[in-house]
């Protein structure tokens, strides 16, 4: 079955209401607060979801997965009385659920680079997958890197947080929740509901400013049967040919005698 993918502009950016979306980060669900809970004291090993084998398996050098940091949506409201009338789907609607997710992540090389910077321009090359192995998305395919300001909303939650850590040259295999992806209704056709989403990342650059393309467009080419704007200079006209010099020896004609 053909692989359907995402152009970049619908995929992660959102700069200037840009469509790579990730154009909007997840809405939250409505009267619920969220607290974060970092992970630096107990950074042991997590299990990973069982992939695709379509997806590349990790290097076998790759050290374990590892939470990057930990979210718990608690609801603001406590449902005090409920009527035996009211169905469990509405009770546990209005009750709202306590929900906890994690943005996981596995360093599969190492940057020798400057440390990522927060609020700085990164420029990125990236693979996206489903679980199913579906690749949705890829600059790599397209042999063009993305830039985005890190940390402005400008990319989905999971992308704005991620590269915490990595140095230029790194390597990095994301695992977003769709809490911090597209969230609920994902993106269809392409982005199904409530779909974690699998990134490949490589962090190639940071700088102060959106970085220019590296390739201008290329000039449009002229069709063959089209003349040139600036027709090609004339050849110099010849010079009129001459008689050669009568010579002053030369006897004149005569008439011939009656």
């Amino acid at each position: 079955m053909k692989t359907q993918t995402l152009p970049l502009a619908s995929l992660i950016l959102a700069l200037a209401a840009l469509p790579l979306g990730a154009q909007t980060t997840a809405t939250p669900t409505a009267h619920h607060t969220t607290t974060a809970v970092h992970h630096a004291a107990t950074p042991g090993c997590v299990k990973l979801p069982e992939l695709s084998p379509k997806i590349p398996a990790l290097p076998a050098s790759a050290p374990c997965a590892k939470i990057l940091y930990t979210l718990t949506h608690t609801p603001d409201t406590h449902l005090d009385y409920v009527s035996p009338l009211v169905s469990p789907e509405v009770r546990a609607d209005l009750a709202g659920q306590k929900t906890t997710y994690s943005l996981t992540y596995v360093d599969t090389v190492l940057g020798t680079g400057a440390l990522a910077q927060p609020g700085k321009f990164y420029t990125v090359h990236y693979t996206g997958y489903l679980p199913d192995g579906s690749k949705f998305d890829s600059s790599v395919d397209r042999g063009e890197p993305i830039s985005f300001p890190y940390g402005k909303h400008r990319v989905i939650q999971g992308w704005d947080t991620a590269f915490e850590g990595m140095r230029i040259g790194g390597k990095r295999r994301l695992f977003i929740p769709y809490q911090l992806a597209y969230g609920e209704a994902g993106r269809p056709p392409v982005i199904p509901a409530k779909a974690e989403l699998i990134f490949d990342v490589e962090f190639i650059a940071q700088g102060d400013e959106m970085p220019k393309p590296k390739t201008p467009p290329a000039p449009m080419a002229r069709p063959l049967n089209q003349k040139p704007i600036t027709p090609p200079p004339a050849p110099p006209a010849a010079k009129p040919a001459t008689p050669p010099p009568t010579s002053s020896t030369t006897p004149p004609a005569t008439q011939p005698q009656k």
